[in-house]
């Protein structure tokens, strides 16, 4: 077991907390926020500090993840923590069912009830929202943020920081 360090504990930093919780991959979430200070807690886990302090926990945490639903912020923290050769997991809640011939990049979030079907290629810093489908092989390219109940056929294309409301 090890420990994940999320990074934004707003509403997507929630459903980051409980996927992780879910896939009891770590026995230790924390989160780090701009609101520390104001905000000490998310859900039943600490805020130990804010955003850009993420440098000073390498040697506390095992994983960290961005949970910032903002896709140009999302990515902009990401790129910052993979080019630090920080560990990014990919988190994929334990309701979801991913093919075991598809791909998917560090900093993506699979959440709960979610389907991604054969030979899809997810890149990093996506967000796949509640219930989303995404049927074979599709290219859902970095920063994606697909929102709950979006539903996409076969060999779908979706560019970079492209974002799919409901």
């Amino acid at each position: 077991m090890s420990k994940l360090l999320i990074l934004g504990a707003g509403g997507h930093g929630k459903v980051v907390a409980d996927a992780a919780k879910s896939m009891a991959a770590w026995n230790e979430i924390a989160f780090l926020d701009d609101e520390f200070g104001n905000l000490n807690k998310c859900l039943d886990y600490p805020v130990v500090a804010k955003l850009d302090d993420f440098n000073d926990f390498i040697s506390d945490y095992d994983d960290f993840i961005v949970a910032i639903g903002n896709n140009q912020r999302r990515i902009h923290y990401l790129e910052r923590l993979l080019s630090s050769k920080f560990n990014v997991p990919v988190v994929i809640h334990p309701s979801s069912i991913v093919s075991s011939s598809s791909r998917i990049q560090p900093g993506t979030v699979v959440v709960a009830g979610s389907i991604i079907n054969p030979d899809v290629d997810i890149g990093y810093g996506c967000i796949i929202n509640t219930g989303t489908t995404i049927d074979h092989d599709c290219v859902i390219d970095n920063g994606v943020h697909l929102s709950p109940g979006v539903n996409l056929g076969g060999n779908v294309k979706v560019g970079k920081n492209t974002w799919i409301g409901i």
